[in-house]
């Protein structure tokens, strides 16, 4: 393996000013699986209601796959007048009570997984970051309606006290938060992710009230002080929209009273499981089926 460290530059000054503190390591990292776009959301959320400052910038260039994900360009007329390149930053954050954290955020890499792990991880341990913690959204078969449900997991699980157990075992394509977090047990480095339940309905878009959840989540599991700011009025805002939208939609606003039933009724009965998209899928053809036979007998 080449050299880790010559995949990031650290600016020296911002590096002292670390000295003696053992921050926390968040990141939020685009590419992957997100839904309701939980990381970018929180991301933002995070640089842009706290002050920050870079520390390390990885280069990009050996890490990423421009045909796969290309920058956004502008032409205008008969020049192009502007680029929105990527970048993978570390930044020094301080959160409102004046407490020091890191924050990683940008595209998942696309190239030299392990290579960047040892990068972030060497980099980590020579700062004495006393955990790791990651977040994104996952869609599943619930209701907007009621109480995000979010699956915590961790390199050591008994601090992962309670879950909705939406699955027991199952092998997926990684992602290279989760080969963060595995690196990271590999060293005897505490790292816990948290993944809040979005509506499968509401998946492919932005769901701020999934993002103020994973907030929550993080804000609980490292002490930090993260107001919930333009997020949770944003949350807010979401909702209230989305209750017009179901009133109003003929196949929505059947399918998410399902979604409410089923919710409500594992929630009485005390067990875990939440119902897959699969379930939800038979339930609304169900739902649909019966509509057509009540309509044929009128």
């Amino acid at each position: 393996m080449l050299d880790p460290r010559q995949l990031y530059t650290v600016d020296p000054e911002v590096r002292e000013s670390l000295a003696g503190v053992r921050p926390v390591l968040i990141h939020l990292l685009e590419g992957y699986v997100d839904a309701g776009q939980v990381a970018r959301q929180l991301g933002e959320h995070l640089r842009d209601s706290l002050t920050s400052t870079a520390l390390a910038v990885f280069d990009h260039d050996q890490l990423h796959d421009y045909r796969s994900r290309r920058p956004a360009m502008v032409f205008d007329t008969n020049t192009w007048v502007s680029l929105s390149d990527y970048a993978l930053v570390l930044h020094k954050v301080t959160d409102a009570s004046g407490q020091e954290f890191l924050l990683l955020v940008g595209p998942e890499p696309d190239t030299q997984w392990n290579r960047a792990c040892a990068a972030i991880l060497d980099f980590a341990q020579e700062l004495g970051v006393a955990q790791l913690v990651s977040a994104q959204g996952v869609p599943m078969g619930v209701p907007h309606t009621r109480p995000i449900l979010v699956t915590a997991h961790a390199t050591d699980p008994s601090i992962v006290e309670s879950n909705p157990v939406w699955i027991d075992r199952v092998t997926v394509p990684g992602s290279f938060a989760a080969m963060l977090e595995f690196r990271a047990g590999e060293r005897g480095l505490l790292g816990r992710g948290f993944v809040p339940h979005v509506p499968h309905y509401l998946a492919p878009g932005t769901y701020a009230p999934a993002a103020l959840a994973a907030l929550e989540q993080v804000r609980d599991a490292t002490g930090l002080d993260l107001p919930p700011g333009e997020l949770a009025s944003l949350a807010t805002q979401t909702l209230a929209q989305l209750e017009g939208e179901v009133a109003g939609d003929g196949e929505l606003g059947p399918m998410v009273e399902q979604l409410e039933r089923q919710y409500d009724e594992l929630e009485a009965s005390g067990r875990t499981h939440v119902p897959s998209v699969d379930e939800i899928g038979k339930a609304v053809e169900q739902f649909l089926a019966q509509q057509g036979d009540e309509d044929s007998e009128r």
